[in-house]
């Protein structure tokens, strides 16, 4: 018997850079220079050369963004 996973919406993952581009609209340099301002969430260290995101943050950030436009 074959297991297939459907992500829920609110499914916590850990997100690489490619899919938090995807979901932001933002570019590596972009992103790093919000971090680095803290206006974005920070990123996880996975490894020595490897970073991800918390999916539910991501998703935070984005309803906040989209909560507060004018």
């Amino acid at each position: 018997m074959s297991q297939t996973s459907v992500l829920q919406p609110n499914e916590r993952r850990i997100l690489r850079l490619e899919e938090v581009e995807a979901k932001s609209g933002f570019k590596r340099a972009h992103i790093y220079n919000l971090m680095k301002k803290r206006q974005f969430p920070q990123a996880l260290r996975l490894g020595v050369r490897a970073v991800g995101w918390d999916s539910i943050e991501i998703d935070q950030w984005i309803d906040e963004r989209v909560n507060n436009r004018a």
